[in-house]
């Protein structure tokens, strides 16, 4: 087998991606948890008064995490197509969808951005 019929070379980038795609999602979830920290937080005041500072600064720590984790969903998919497009024709696996993941980067971002912005908007 030549190097240019190895299917290995696009699987390891594909792998590579889908590592970037759990980082990401492991952000988003962090970011989530710190967010939610502030309702904790006047949960557990019951009756003491809870500067709106602790509760904001959750908020916002916790939406840039979200956002930094769909960014990182975002620059992942990008570099994925651009090394995806470098590829001979031979080198790219046939029949295989090269779309789906990088796609599911991009919806990953969009529903990470719609979720920052509701998280804002609810405060």
């Amino acid at each position: 087998m030549s190097y240019l019929d190895d299917p290995r070379v696009y699987f390891a980038a594909e792998r590579t991606l889908l590592a970037w795609q759990r980082s990401a999602i492991a952000l988003m979830g962090l970011g989530f948890v710190i967010e939610r920290f502030g309702l904790f937080i006047q949960l557990m005041a019951q009756g003491h008064p809870v500067s709106q500072s602790q509760t904001t600064l959750s908020l916002y720590i916790g939406v840039g995490f979200i956002l930094i984790g769909a960014c990182t969903a975002i620059f992942s998919a990008i570099q994925f197509m651009v090394f995806y497009q470098s590829l001979s024709t031979q080198e790219k696996p046939r029949g295989h969808v090269y779309w789906l993941p990088p796609a599911v980067n991009f919806f990953l971002a969009v529903s990470a951005a719609a979720l920052s912005c509701w998280l804002v908007l609810t405060r």
